[in-house]
């Protein structure tokens, strides 16, 4: 062997500590949707939370959970006892399941929709295989996206997506009616008269319309409801809004010049199809589910100065909205 000869030995890129950051922050939130998703439909089942129609009464934690009306009306404890049992039993935990979720939105946004809610990752779903078919993630969408992922992967569009993609969405839809009305029914009684295709008057009919509703919902306004339709998104945002200190996707607006090498990646992978590096205002619906942080560090992993998008929060969130307010909004491309 030749002893000038030299063996180059390859060496693997790395990705970025911005870049792995960004998987791990994706994967983690999947993994919370998958898990939510999962006690969604088992909640039923076990008796976690329910309320049953046939036996007239509340389920929680497996446990009976009864208000009183019964042992009222039969005159068995008194209107102190009633209204007791309603605030302790009814009003009480709502309030505070409700007070808990203003607190968490109002420090930190709608967390619950992007990470949690079972219809926003049913939405993420539909939208990345409607992407697939289409070129775009919603049929309302003016323009198709660019062919490529962030990390520069090719995407294929192909309309033979669709053989995919709306199937999906009624199964989802179907799953969805059924699992509604396990939260109303004996869920066994429910699964077992499906199992064996007989299910009543009554729960054919609620099945049948909310698999076709849920369906028209899936397939067209799934993004759109979210953004003007859903009550518990709403009342999220109200809350981010009035805290001038809550966490917000920030801008480095000052380097800005550095979006050139980028397509815009940011807003092309937005589920809400929100434009990030916008005024808090104009992301009133933002799911927090920083899909647009995750694309910047990818397009931005050659960057010595990092990503131009980050969670920033307290003083941090009102100079970034400062900021923002005070020139012109970044349009794509620049």
């Amino acid at each position: 062997m030749n002893s000038g000869t030299r063996r180059v030995v390859p060496i693997a890129v790395q990705p970025s500590a911005a870049q792995s950051s960004g998987r791990g922050r994706q994967r983690l939130r999947l993994y919370a949707q998958i898990g939510f998703f999962v006690l969604f439909v088992f909640a039923p089942v076990f008796n976690l939370l329910r309320y049953d129609l046939v036996a007239e009464h509340a389920w929680f934690l497996g446990m009976e959970w009864h208000i009183g009306l019964d042992d009222y009306s039969a005159g068995r404890i008194g209107l102190g006892e009633l209204w007791l049992n309603l605030g302790l039993r009814l009003f009480g935990p709502i309030l505070g399941v409700g007070a808990a979720l203003i607190w968490v939105s109002w420090k930190w946004g709608r967390l619950y929709c992007g990470w949690l809610c079972p219809h926003f990752s049913v939405v993420e779903t539909i939208n990345r295989l409607m992407r697939r078919a289409t070129g775009k993630p919603s049929l309302w969408d003016p323009k198709k996206l660019p062919p490529r992922e962030p990390d520069g992967t090719p995407v294929t569009y192909d309309a033979r997506w669709w053989l995919i993609t709306a199937p999906l969405a009624i199964g989802f839809a179907f799953v969805w009616s059924v699992v509604l009305l396990t939260y109303l029914l004996p869920p066994f009684e429910v699964y077992g008269n499906l199992l064996n295709a007989s299910p009543t008057r009554n729960q054919f009919i609620f099945i049948t319309a909310g698999t076709v509703v849920l369906s028209i919902e899936f397939l067209f306004a799934r993004h759109l409801f979210c953004r003007y339709a859903c009550a518990v998104g709403f009342f999220q945002s109200l809350a981010w809004m009035g805290n001038k200190r809550a966490m917000v996707v920030g801008f480095e607006r000052q380097r800005a010049s550095d979006c050139s090498t980028c397509y815009s990646a940011c807003d092309h992978v937005c589920p809400m199809r929100l434009k990030p590096r916008s005024v808090k205002r104009m992301m009133f619906t933002c799911t927090q589910c920083s899909q647009c942080i995750s694309a910047c560090e990818t397009t931005q992993r050659d960057n010595p100065n990092g990503p131009l998008l980050k969670w920033v929060s307290g003083e941090a969130a009102r100079h970034n909205e400062a900021v923002l307010k005070a020139r012109k909004p970044v349009r794509s491309g620049q």
